[in-house]
Formats: structure tokens, C-alpha cells, sequence
């Protein structure tokens, strides 16, 4: 066989290569959009067992989630910052959301910083005791504690 003699076509080889194209993008574009909806499935997930923990009024385990140390009771002197004390007079019953009975989880992002671009945390929007106004909490990405938001939410 020479340079000017080519094989012959064969349409089933052809229509072969074409689906497995074909189909090796769609997986590309299906996992990409996945990836894209759920790219702050953690950061919730980390919310939502928090305000589980409030719902049945488990304030020790809630503030684990909170500080991101399950066992924070052993080394208590660890966080200084924001005590167990502090946290139970916010978010306790006598706190300004009062008995959480229900939450709604209504957003995640990482919302943009005008100085430095996008935020190195994801803030999680969520609706307490079917209130209007929603408690904005910040979630960081490497250790899952939570904070209060630095960021203003706008509905």
C-alpha cells in the first residue's frame, strides 16, 4: 500500500468513533453541570447538621458543628474566641432566634469581595422558625466551622 492508496471506508468504524465522541462529551458536560449544582453541597450539609443539632435542642453538639471540634469539651481552653457560654446566649432559647423548630436552607455562595475577588468561605442563607428576614451564616471551606457572615444579604 502506498501514500495514494487509502483504506477503504468502512461507515460502521466511522459511526463508532462518532458515538463514543459524542458520548464521552455528554458525560464531560453531565459531570460538569453536577459538579457546578453541588459545589457547596458541604458547606450545606455542615449548615444543616448545625441547625439539626438546634432543632433538638443539642447546644454541645451544635456548637461542635459550630467550631468545627466534635470534641471540643476535652480542650475547652482551644476556643477562647467564642466560648460555649456566648454561643448558648445566641443561639439558645433566650437568643434573638428564640427556639429554632424549623430552618429552610435557601442559598450557598461565595459571594464576591470587591478587595480580593471571590471570599475564601461560602455563605449559607437560612430561613429560621419561618421568619422574613434570614440568618446569613459563613462556612469555611477547610475546616466546615461556621461563623456569622461578614457579608450583607440582600433579598
Amino acid at each position: 500500500m502506498t501514500i495514494f492508496q487509502a483504506p477503504e471506508y468502512d461507515p460502521r468504524k466511522a459511526r463508532r468513533r462518532k458515538i463514543i465522541v459524542s458520548v464521552v462529551v455528554l458525560v464531560v458536560i453531565v459531570v460538569g453541570v453536577v459538579l457546578f449544582i453541588f459545589r457547596n453541597y458541604p458547606e450545606e450539609r455542615v449548615t444543616k447538621n448545625f441547625f439539626n443539632a438546634l432543632v433538638a435542642q443539642d447546644f454541645k453538639t451544635a456548637y461542635g458543628v459550630w467550631i468545627a471540634d466534635p470534641n471540643w469539651q476535652q480542650h475547652p481552653n482551644q476556643h477562647s474566641q467564642y466560648l460555649f457560654n456566648d454561643f448558648y446566649r445566641d443561639w439558645g432559647p433566650g437568643g434573638d432566634w428564640g427556639v429554632i423548630k424549623s430552618f429552610h436552607i435557601d442559598t450557598a455562595t461565595r459571594p464576591h469581595d470587591p478587595n480580593s475577588g471571590f471570599s475564601n468561605g461560602v455563605v449559607v442563607v437560612v430561613t429560621i422558625n419561618e421568619r422574613k428576614e434570614p440568618a446569613a451564616l459563613f462556612v469555611d471551606p477547610k475546616d466546615k466551622s461556621i461563623s456569622f457572615s461578614p457579608f450583607q444579604v440582600v433579598q
